[in-house]
């Protein structure tokens, strides 16, 4: 078996002590409250994040600095056969061509694969992959096993908020309007890593049946799906009892997104998660 690194960001969601000790290597994302700047999930909690962000008026979101990725390049040189770096979607943020960049300054030799997401897919992608390094597979090899897993992904979300949306250019501003004129909820999705809308419902309630229709079109090819919440635990669990009771043979995970999504669609949102795949049944 090969010695492969890995080189990811915090938007993996992964446990830091699992990291370790399985060669991954965490850079975190940044995030800023006016004059104040923090590394996710490292300098602020969560509940001090949800504190600052109910009454800030700045909060934004920032890549990690390219001194970083340089410096964790030239510590890792030499120590592995092998280095994939996997972060999320570049439709989003610019870390994965910042991580690239810096290998090549480190003078480093990586597999480069772009997520198209983040969360729980991201967490997935790694942890399988991590499953067919122990089989002997290449970087190559697993590269093309994960971009397979991208393509059977779904991931959909329900913004609490459109206004950071807009503002970031992931939304239209018409579209913005419209749903605050007529109480219109979206159904977005990912689509080649980028968020689009999929659907513009009425109530949230519609929305949220909505989302859950698209898991019953997949569920002869799904037998794990995760619930993403942005600070809303009993909306979430609400979600899981409903799956549970429709679907009761798939496991259902509940997963906190990490602070910059609520950076970006607000504290409240809900997201929905799953890979399809042909072994689904076995």
């Amino acid at each position: 078996m090969k010695k492969i690194a890995w080189v990811t960001d915090s938007t993996s969601t992964l446990d830091s002590a699992f990291a370790e000790q399985n060669h991954i290597y965490i850079v975190p994302l940044r995030i800023v409250f006016g004059e104040e700047c923090y590394r996710e999930t490292e300098d602020i909690s969560p509940d001090t994040f949800y504190e600052k962000l109910e009454v800030s008026s700045r909060a934004s979101s920032s890549q990690p600095p390219i001194g970083e990725f340089i410096e964790l390049y030239e510590s890792l040189k030499g120590r592995y056969d092998e280095i994939i770096t996997i972060h999320c979607s570049t439709a989003l943020s610019g870390t994965l061509h910042t991580s690239m960049q810096a290998a090549e300054m480190a003078d480093v030799k990586v597999t480069a694969i772009d997520s198209r997401a983040g969360a729980y897919p991201l967490r997935e992608m790694i942890m399988q992959g991590l499953e067919w390094q122990k089989q002997g597979c290449s970087a190559g090899e697993i590269k093309s096993r994960i971009e397979q897993m991208i393509d059977n992904m779904a991931f959909y979300l329900i913004p609490a908020s459109l206004q950071n949306l807009h503002r970031s250019g992931r939304v239209t501003g018409t579209q913005l309007i419209i749903s605050q004129l007529l109480k219109i909820h979206l159904l977005l999705r990912f689509e080649e890593g980028k968020v689009v809308v999929n659907e513009k419902i009425r109530t949230f309630k519609r929305t949220k049946e909505r989302m859950i229709d698209m898991l019953k079109k997949d569920m002869e090819k799904v037998k794990h799906v995760c619930i993403m919440h942005a600070n809303n635990h009993e909306e979430a669990h609400t979600i899981k009892q409903q799956i549970t009771e429709l679907l009761p043979r798939l496991k259902t995970e509940i997963m906190p997104f990490i602070p910059v999504v609520s950076i970006h669609a607000g504290a409240g949102t809900i997201g929905l998660c799953w890979i399809r795949s042909d072994k689904a049944q076995a």
